[in-house]
């Protein structure tokens, strides 16, 4: 055979390293991870998201991910999240096998069904979210050797069967409620600290975190003895009658203890009522334990019952509020809310009140007759209301997609999807046509909304065109707070009149709604830290209209725009008309400020011409 020429082996070695080079670089790309996946987009389907088309190639390179849900680390998968998509199928058996160094995995709010995954050997997990799914089956043992779980929640599925003993360490939120879960509550140290609502809505378990005493096992029965025969006599035999004594005896003794355990169980809820709240109690829970207890002591402005705006909607009854499950939706300064799914399906969202005991039974019913009147599009609806003098819940319509804080703020990097400058206005205009419509209906109120921010800015959206609805809530509280130190909770609290010591007006109102503006431009949330892309943490100053206007005085500077929408060059000039009429809303004397219809006039403006620059 023929030597090759030096070039043709220079050519030949260039060319194998390039398929050295080329395996090398396939290799970091960990293909057993990537079957896996494929094995999850082949194996569901979603009428809304193509997984498909969104899970092509790799899905890691150089540490970042084009796959949606899909984060890396050092060439690994290590997070899986695939929320409200209405992905439908079951998943296949052991496509997490490969995929070791997952840290979280979610599936929430979508209709898989089918066993839980198997999560064997995933030695880093931290975090798995699988609740309001159509998962069945038991919970697996393997659960409780993943020894780096921090979060568990399976709520709102078809689980049966026990619940395994968990007792890790690291395990700081668990929620199993909404299942058909059975048995009795295993009595580690880490299952009985978490709250009673974490294992609501499961009809047979039992315990003491959920109150209800576990049956005592039945005794073995005592065996039969037949009589000796007749004219038969047995020496240290026992008589007929002899036996029958024992055998009553026995059959009273299990009655006993039960009476026994009745009444120091009673004796315990009646201390238990006695006793001040504990924090994790759902609300509703707490006025079950008032009703019972104020039967006996003298309140007469003591509602018995849910009262009702309007008598159509009253299809539910406060024991029907009590025995609802119940999960913690946000916590406020001035109230807690929750999620109540009631044994009919109704879903509702219950507000418990604080810092006004102080108001009498007539206040806080005017109040609350008032505020039901104002119906809108853009207002969460009231629909009924419980009054004691220790307890107060407003019962809402449940707006189901969160709220606007989370859709700008949370979840940011590689997987999210960016909050469009479209969806953006859109929102935007909602809000203020609801404030236009409450100062246009609540003349009597100085600031009639008086808390204005995003996390009271609660989104819809709409099933066939994705279009987002956005509704406001937390309005018309300010006349029910006592002192002005509870009102500096509310969000008119950081309006400049208020700082300042003078009267409030309806300008607040103004002055919070531009702010609410900046964030929605640039991303940023008011006083708190933000990440640049280069990673540098730098602080927003505490009034985010100085920040803005300081940077806009330079020339309109685009850098206060949110980088999710920089992108869209052709709304610059809408983005910057915002922004102008933001900082008017912001200015510090409350004269200057534009009043709320001349606010939504300017916005429709700025969205007609958003939409005949696309």
């Amino acid at each position: 055979m023929r030597k090759l020429a030096p070039l043709t082996r220079r050519i030949l070695f260039f060319a194998l390293f390039l398929v050295v080079e080329s395996a090398d670089q396939i290799n970091e790309f960990y293909p057993n991870e990537r079957d896996s996946l494929l094995q999850l987009r082949d194996s569901v389907k979603s009428s809304v998201f193509d997984l498909h088309s969104h899970w092509t190639g790799p899905p890691c390179y150089k540490n970042q991910s084009k796959w949606a849900g899909i984060v890396c680390s050092d060439g690994h998968v290590i997070h899986l999240v695939l929320e409200g998509i209405q992905l439908i199928g079951s998943l296949p058996p052991t496509f997490l096998e490969q995929i070791t160094f997952l840290k979280k995995l979610s599936f929430r709010n979508n209709f898989l069904y089918g066993p839980l995954p198997n999560l064997t050997g995933l030695v880093y997990l931290e975090f798995v979210f699988l609740s309001d799914n159509r998962f069945s089956g038991s919970i697996p043992e393997g659960y409780i050797e993943l020894q780096n779980l921090t979060e568990l929640e399976l709520q709102g599925n078809d689980i049966e069967g026990s619940i395994p003993p968990f007792d890790q360490q690291n395990l700081i939120a668990f929620n199993v409620s909404s299942n058909k879960l059975e048995g009795p509550i295993p009595e580690t140290p880490v299952l009985q600290r978490f709250p009673r609502s974490c294992y609501g809505n499961n009809s047979n378990l039992c315990g003491g975190v959920v109150g209800i005493p576990c049956p005592i096992p039945p005794k073995a029965p005592i065996p039969y003895i037949s009589p000796p025969p007749p004219g038969e006599k047995k020496k240290n035999g026992l008589k007929v009658w002899s036996i029958a004594l024992i055998a009553a005896a026995a059959a009273l003794v299990p009655l006993s203890i039960m009476f026994i355990l009745l009444g120091y169980f009673r004796r315990s809820k009646r201390k238990e009522i006695q006793g001040e709240h504990k924090e994790g109690n759902i609300s509703t829970e707490n006025v079950k334990k008032r009703r019972y207890w104020s039967e006996s002591t003298e309140d007469p402005e003591r509602t018995l019952e849910l009262e009702f705006f309007d008598k159509d909607t009253s299809v539910f009854d406060m024991d029907d509020l009590l025995r609802a499950s119940a999960e913690v939706l946000g916590k406020g300064k001035l109230s807690t809310t929750y999620k109540a799914i009631l044994e009919s399906g109704i879903v509702v969202a219950v507000k418990r009140l604080k810092e006004m005991n102080s108001l009498s039974k007539k206040e806080f019913t005017q109040q609350m007759q008032l505020l039901a009147k104002m119906r809108h599009e853009n207002l969460v609806e009231m629909i009924s209301f419980y009054f004691s003098k220790e307890e107060k819940l407003i019962v809402y319509e449940y707006v189901p997609y969160g709220d606007l804080f989370e859709l700008l703020h949370e979840n940011r990097g590689i997987g999210r999807q960016p909050l469009n400058w479209t969806a953006r206005i859109s929102i935007i205009k909602d809000v203020a046509k609801a404030l236009n419509f409450l100062h246009q209906s609540l003349p009597s109120h100085k600031v009639p909304h008086g808390n204005i921010r995003s996390k009271n800015v609660l989104i819809e959206q709409d099933p066939q065109n994705k279009n987002y609805h956005s509704k406001l809530t937390d309005y018309g509280f300010l006349p029910l707070l006592p002192s002005k130190e509870s009102s500096k909770k509310l969000a008119v609290g950081k309006s400049p009149e208020f700082c300042q010591g003078k009267k409030l007006t309806r300008k607040a109102d103004i002055y919070c709604f531009g702010i609410l503006l900046l964030e929605v431009i640039t991303g940023k949330i008011p006083g708190e830290l933000f990440s640049p892309e280069n990673g540098v943490t730098n602080i927003v100053d505490d009034d985010l209209s100085e920040w803005v206007r300081t940077v806009v005085n330079n020339d309109w500077s685009t850098d206060i725009l949110d980088m999710e929408i920089l992108a869209q060059k052709e709304g610059y000039n809408e983005m910057l008309k915002l922004t102008e009429l933001a900082l008017q809303c912001t200015d510090e004397v409350p004269e200057k400020r534009p009043k709320m219809s001349e606010v939504f006039r300017r916005i429709e403006e700025i969205e007609v011409e958003q939409k005949r620059s696309c």
